[in-house]
């Protein structure tokens, strides 16, 4: 598995790159942001927010915008809003300098445990009016497309996952803003209610009072 390093201390990287090798994984190196988006594709991207030549928060939208690879930032900005913002853009998960190299393969391999089918499944799904390009991260409604945001769309992509099936507070909240996330379940109403606006299909998402939601596909 290609692991992209986008670091630019080059002690840490050095430290990184052999320990991957060690745990069986292929790293590139990466210490600008140019560099980086030369290097793709990869399958798995270690993102450090403090590069010399871009803002890394900008970094991590421009790749993705162009790759589905999990992403996992590492940075030294450890205060709580640092940590919200970046899962909230879409990051998979969030790790603050200093780290335990343990600590980071098994965040890593808990991010691919939830996002290994993703790569099993057709990019694009089509649900009644509703198309989902998992490639793009796109979705259309009526050939539509919609401009959902990161958490948005983790949202309905999770649901899109087994249509018709209630899926838990906790499963969603797990897949979409991590299992490292501790904060209060409520903002997901707000992410469900705007979603549901955009989308502009009564009832599509449901919410089953108590669990969780399913997504109801359009006839």
């Amino acid at each position: 598995m290609r692991v992209l390093v986008i670091e630019d201390d080059d002690a840490i990287a050095s430290a990184l790159e052999k320990g991957l090798i060690r745990e069986g994984f292929e790293p590139i190196r990466a210490g600008t942001a140019a560099q980086a988006l030369n290097s793709l594709p990869v399958d798995f991207i270690l993102l450090d927010l403090g590069l010399p030549d871009r803002d890394g928060v900008e970094l991590f939208q421009n790749l993705r915008a162009v790759t589905s690879a999990p992403i996992i930032m590492v940075t030294a900005r450890g205060a709580e809003q640092d940590r919200i913002a970046g899962l909230d853009l879409g990051a998979d998960d969030y790790v603050v300098k200093p780290f335990g190299f343990r600590e980071l393969v098994a965040r890593i391999n808990a991010v691919l445990r939830r996002t290994s089918h993703r790569d099993m499944e057709s990019p694009t799904q089509v649900l009644g009016p509703i198309e989902i390009d998992r490639r793009t991260r796109k979705v259309t409604v009526a050939g539509e497309e919609i401009a959902c945001t990161p958490k948005e769309y983790g949202i309905l992509e999770f649901l899109a996952r087994d249509p018709g099936a209630t899926i838990t507070r906790q499963e969603i909240l797990d897949s979409v803003w991590g299992s490292n996330w501790f904060g209060s379940t409520k903002m997901m109403d707000v992410h469900v209610a705007s979603l549901r606006r955009k989308l502009g299909i009564p009832n599509v998402v449901e919410t089953v009072r108590g669990i969780g939601f399913r997504l109801v596909v359009p006839q």
